[in-house]
This record gives C-alpha cells, sequence and structure tokens, in this order.
C-alpha cells in the first residue's frame, strides 16, 4: 500500500495554522509564520514525509499567496480551494469553527475527496491580471473623485459643469481648477481669461479659439449664482478633487498602455480581436482575466471558472428556474458583459454570429429576455474563443456556426 502524506494549512494574515496526515494518521500540528523561519521550517517537515507530499490549503486573497509560491519554489503538487468549495468538501467533518479543525478536516478530507491540482499560471498571464486589477482599481477611484467633483462644483459652480460635455476630460478639469468659482472669473477681462487659458491647460487650441471660450466662460460666470463663497472650503475642495481626478485620468491611459502593449506578446490578443465589436483595450483585458483558455479540457469548464455555469432550483411545488452559479470570476464575467455589449452596439463594424444570435432570440412569440439572451451569447462566445485558440485561428463569420 502506498503512503500518502498529507499538509494541510488554514491560511490566514501573516501565518497558518499546519497539520501533517500521513495515512489519515496527524503527525504534527502547530502555527507557522510566514517568514524565512517559518516556511524554512514548513520545508523541513516536508522531507521527513516518506512520499512528496500533497499540500492544501484555501485560497485566501493576497494571504495564500506565500504558500503558493512556496509550493511552486520547492516544485509541491498543491491543492488551492475555493472557500465555497473547501466549505462544501467538509461540512460533514465540521463541528466548530476554529483554525485547528479546519485544517484538520482539509487533510481528512483529502483522503477520499478526488481535487483537481492546481495548475500554475504562467507569469505573464499574473502580471496581465495584476494589470487588469489595477485597471478596475483606477476605474472604482475615478468614479469615487467625479462623485465628489461633482458634490462640490454643485456648490461653488454648477453651471461649469454642464458647459464640458464630459467634466473628466484633462481639458475640463484644467479649467475647473483654474476657475473653481465664477467670482474668481469676475474681476478679469476676457484677455486676462483667454492668456491664463493659454497658458495653464495642455490642450492645444487658437488665439481666437481661447477668446472665444474665455467669453464663453465670462458669460456663464456673470449669470451664475454660488451656493457657496470664492474663499470657502468647498472651493478649495474644487480644486483638489479636480487635481486628483485628473491624476487618476492621466494613470487610467498609463495602464491602458501598459494592458495593450503587453496583450500583443500572447497569440489570444489576435484571436479576440479578429472579432468585431472586440477593440485592443477589451481583448488585453480578455486575456487578463481568462488566462490561458488552452487549460481548460472543454467550454463547460471556462463556464464554470467565468460563473456562467447553469444550477438548477426547485422549491416545493414551484416550477424548476435556472440561475447562473456567479461563483467563478467576477471581472471575467464584467469583461464578457463588456464583450457583448460592444458587439451589439459595433455591430455595423462587421458581421459577427453572436449578435445574430442575440437579434434571433429576442424575435416574438418566444423573445427570451434580455440578461438571459446576454448569458447565452457569452456561452457562446466562449466556445467559439476556446475552439479558436485552441486550433489556432482567428474569427471568420463565413465559417461560424449558424
Amino acid at each position: 500500500m502506498i503512503t500518502l502524506d498529507v499538509i494541510a494549512l488554514d491560511v490566514s494574515n501573516g501565518r497558518s495554522y499546519v497539520v501533517h496526515y500521513s495515512d489519515n494518521t496527524c503527525l504534527f500540528e502547530g502555527w507557522m509564520i510566514h517568514n524565512q523561519e517559518g516556511l524554512n521550517g514548513l520545508l523541513a517537515r516536508s522531507q521527513l514525509c516518506q512520499t512528496i507530499p500533497e499540500i492544501v490549503f484555501e485560497a485566501t486573497g493576497v494571504y495564500s499567496r506565500v504558500i503558493e509560491r512556496f509550493c511552486q519554489d520547492h516544485h509541491f503538487d498543491y491543492y488551492l480551494l475555493n472557500p465555497l468549495e473547501a466549505r462544501k468538501q467538509t461540512d460533514s467533518l465540521r463541528v466548530n469553527k476554529t483554525d485547528k479543525s479546519d485544517a484538520h478536516k482539509l487533510a481528512l478530507t483529502h483522503y477520499f475527496i478526488e481535487r483537481k491540482k492546481k495548475v500554475v499560471i504562467d507569469k505573464a498571464y499574473q502580471e496581465m491580471t495584476t494589470l487588469s486589477r489595477w485597471y478596475e482599481s483606477n476605474e472604482q477611484d475615478i468614479k469615487y473623485a467625479r462623485n465628489h467633483l461633482h458634490a462640490f462644483l454643485t456648490l461653488s459652480f454648477p453651471e461649469l459643469e454642464s458647459y464640458f460635455s464630459s467634466v473628466a476630460s484633462e481639458y475640463a478639469l484644467e479649467m475647473i481648477q483654474l476657475f473653481p468659482h465664477p467670482d474668481s472669473l469676475r474681476s478679469y477681462s476676457r484677455t486676462k481669461v483667454k492668456n491664463l487659458i493659454l497658458n495653464n491647460t495642455q490642450k492645444n487650441i487658437s488665439q481666437t479659439k481661447a477668446l472665444l471660450e474665455a467669453e464663453s466662460i465670462l458669460t456663464i460666470a456673470k449669470d451664475a449664482y454660488p451656493a457657496v463663497d470664492n474663499d470657502s472650503l468647498e472651493t478649495f475642495l474644487v480644486i483638489e478633487w479636480a487635481s486628483k481626478l485628473q491624476q487618476l485620468v492621466q494613470q487610467k491611459k498609463v495602464i491602458q498602455k501598459k494592458l495593450i502593449d503587453s496583450a500583443h506578446s500572447f497569440k489570444e490578443f489576435y484571436v479576440y480581436t479578429s472579432f468585431s465589436g472586440i477593440g485592443e483595450l477589451t481583448a488585453a483585458l480578455l486575456i487578463a482575466e481568462l488566462g490561458d483558455i488552452t487549460r481548460f479540457d472543454n467550454p463547460k469548464q471556462l463556464n464554470a471558472f467565468v460563473g456562467i455555469d447553469i444550477r438548477r432550483f426547485q422549491s416545493g411545488n414551484s416550477p424548476n428556474y435556472d440561475k447562473i452559479s456567479k461563483r467563478g470570476n467576477t471581472f471575467a464575467r464584467k469583461t464578457l458583459y463588456l464583450v457583448i455589449t460592444n458587439m451589439i452596439r459595433s455591430q455595423k463594424s462587421g458581421p459577427n454570429h453572436i449578435v445574430d444570435y442575440y437579434y434571433r432570440a429576442k424575435k416574438q412569440p418566444h423573445a427570451k429576455k434580455h440578461k438571459v439572451v446576454l448569458i447565452a451569447c457569452m456561452d457562446r462566445f466562449l466556445k467559439s474563443i476556446h475552439y479558436l485558440v485552441l486550433h489556432g485561428k482567428l474569427y471568420d463569420y463565413d465559417l461560424s456556426p449558424k
């Protein structure tokens, strides 16, 4: 009989509770700090095993990354469990919610549950994912800054916000910082305002255009009736939030360029951009969130990774209804939603069998709901790209399934 050594960890911030089992017998348990000494101790523990140990732990965000790197550096097989998956597998053994019991149960269930080894993701894909999450964080920061700028600008100079088509454009933000309150303009001549615009904004405009802009700004300032004074804290905060938003907008451009430049080195990039409606940035985000899709044996596994696999619900005598599991990658689902909606909006740019399906499914007399059709379109898109990437082909509408 082959001996099986299992090392299970309950990972938390900066430390883990470690248990070592050999053929269902616990040989060791104790705390380990996530530093050189602690990890060297874990390596020494693995060297005492009769066989190369299998290491099991739950994914706990950034806290479990150090354990992943340890396993990769020392070429250990490891099993990284989704917390929901781990809870489901250990429910039958769960008594008390403690670090110790969780580590023991992860080890004990490993002897009778078939788990899939963690496939190590190429560093290039990991870097793309990090860039994508940075991009998402930047997007959220921009929304937060825009909301605050809107709130304070409504008090100091609301007419200026409606004057620009987009308050988040760099030119608009420069103008807001120059003229955060109508009183900051009323003592100026149009020539003075024109010179301020030319000398303090990055937009390349002519003297004539700057003069017309100055006249327009002076006109709206003359009629404005702000809720606060020019020297108020609210006016100061308009300048602060406009400056922060400008920095974030500039940072967004840098991240986008990094994403697109990095994406060009992946074969998937050219497959994704061969679809009408998918631009370079969207293709880069797909690479970042889906990773190497050739690691999936079939499109169903890809659906489960994204979280659009179907779960059936039934309650008493109520009829069955289906919902997507939403257990997968939230960012990937968001990106796929963006992909499908872009395809529908830009349908005139070229034929697309996914857009064709969308309109067929929306037709009467048995028209499906919008969200249901979108999920079905995501499913078809994932099937298409899985096949194309696997076989090294670009999208061809004439060869696609109709």
